[in-house]
């Protein structure tokens, strides 16, 4: 039985493998690709995430019809190695969705001809981009690991995970980092967004591994048979982070001095926060996520059973049915939404006064500052404010404000309204978030009794409310 797939939110492993292999530097990378494709993967996308306007070590076969349904697309490849093959860089190809359609292989001919240049099956058709990004990882090891028996180097630490279109990858990368440091340990490398291609080989030499990003990287990690921690969300799991760091690297003093000062600190705005009359709003505040599965669980873990709000709803987009998830906004509205695009536009079209937060791509939205964390403790404090001032925002909505104006009070009828309708009006008030109840209601009444007066009536009827859902 056919499914509709509405608004696809995860890429194919085809965009998996440019986004991590392009973030090498010293790697120049070859797709297989049709004229057009790589356009879409290699400008617009890059474009409208992570503000990277051109991918300058990214070029494509450009395959056109001769090519596809008859030629194959060998002769391109070998055109493009030519051009490239001076360049002081490692040269990866890779399948795109088009190439393996036509079953374009070209593992055998590389080890002919061009035996320093490597062949990846990006398995477009069957795996999306968080599987292939972990396989990529997984791949580079097989590939570029010198196979030396590991050298660690004390005090040492390498992050996994940070490559081109994850969101918010800077300022979560930048928060890690401060956290590592601050424990008076020192970062060797980040891979693959800050690294070059045989750096690989150095990464089983740290002393401790970091995977920022629960749905890749880990398989790597495993293989490097070094201790590997779990980048954080929230208070508690940053404060074992911390202790774990020096536990791992026998600093078990300069990590409880670094935490100490950190709640002095960083963590003084949420005290504050807590201590003060908006700590009231937080058993009242209802949320949803919908986004990777790293943020949906990093954000339900601080928000809900550390702050106390309530979590109507989190999906991992990699999984979750974008038809259930506008069925569900529809049915109860939350009063902050962390979401794509997608979600943006279903809230649009239920004319939600649901509060939408950015927490996942796609979506045109830039993330390349550092100080919109939402990991480690400077991201707790981060979302806490987002949040506060975004409630005292909808406060201000509350304000009866009158427009100037040179005419005198318009005189209107007194409309009157049915039980019934004003039942129907107290259901659909109860499905708006808490906080703006009370200005959802009387934007509701104004709309009822606006139409009740248009079409001549004196009084409104549940009829009257059903054409304004």
């Amino acid at each position: 039985m056919t499914r509709t797939i509405r608004d696809e939110s995860t890429a194919s492993a085809y965009w998996a493998a440019v986004n991590t292999f392009c973030a090498l530097h010293d790697v120049h990378v070859i797709a297989d690709a049709p004229v057009g494709c790589y356009n879409l993967a290699g400008v617009a996308v890059m474009d409208y995430t992570d503000a990277v306007p051109y991918l300058e070590n990214l070029t494509p076969t450009s395959l056109t019809e001769k090519e596809i349904s008859s030629s194959g697309s060998t002769q391109k490849v070998q055109g493009i190695i030519e051009k490239l093959k001076n360049e002081k860089k490692e040269l990866i190809l890779i399948s795109s969705a088009e190439s393996e359609m036509i079953g374009s292989n070209h593992t055998m001919m590389l080890r002919h001809s061009y035996p320093d240049v490597h062949f990846f099956d990006s398995r477009s058709l069957g795996e999306n981009e968080w599987q292939g990004r972990d396989r990529a990882l997984v791949w580079l090891h097989e590939q570029f690991d010198d196979g030396r028996p590991a050298e660690v180097e004390p005090g040492t630490v390498s992050i996994i995970g940070p490559t081109f279109g994850c969101f918010n990858s800077p300022s979560d990368l930048a928060e890690i980092k401060r956290i590592v440091e601050g424990c008076g340990l020192t970062i060797k490398h980040v891979y693959p967004f800050e690294s070059n291609l045989h750096d690989i080989s150095d990464l089983k030499n740290s002393d401790i591994v970091i995977v920022m990003y629960r749905e890749f990287g880990q398989t790597l990690a495993d293989l490097l048979g070094r201790p590997v921690l779990q980048a954080p969300f929230g208070l508690s799991e940053t404060e074992h982070f911390i202790e774990n760091l020096g536990r791992l690297t026998n600093r078990q003093k300069e990590a409880a001095a670094f935490l100490t000062l950190e709640k002095k600190t960083i963590l003084k705005p949420i005290w504050d926060l807590w201590r003060g009359p908006q700590s009231e709003w937080f058993p009242t505040i209802r949320f949803g996520v919908v986004a990777d599965q790293t943020y949906t669980e990093g954000l339900k873990k601080f928000l809900s059973q550390e702050m106390g709000m309530a979590c109507l709803f989190n999906h991992n987009s990699q999984t979750t049915n974008n038809n259930d998830v506008r069925e569900e906004l529809a049915n109860q509205q939350p009063q902050f939404l962390f979401g794509r695009m997608a979600d943006k536009i279903y809230l649009a079209e239920l004319g939600a006064k649901t509060r939408f937060i950015p927490a996942g791509f796609p979506g045109p939205i830039v993330r390349r500052a550092l100080g919109t964390p939402f990991m480690g403790h400077s991201g707790a404090v981060y979302l806490l404010q987002e949040i506060v001032n975004a409630l005292y925002d909808t406060l201000f909505h509350f304000l009866p404000i009158s427009m100037r104006s040179s005419e005198g009070p318009i005189e209107t009828k007194k409309i009157t309204w049915t039980k019934e309708a004003n039942a129907i009006l107290e259901e659909i008030v109860k499905k708006a978030p808490f906080i703006s109840q009370i200005s959802f209601g009387r934007d509701m009444k104004k709309k009822a009794e606006a139409l009740a007066a248009k079409q001549g009536k004196e009084t409104v009827t549940p009829d009257i409310l059903h054409m304004l859902k």
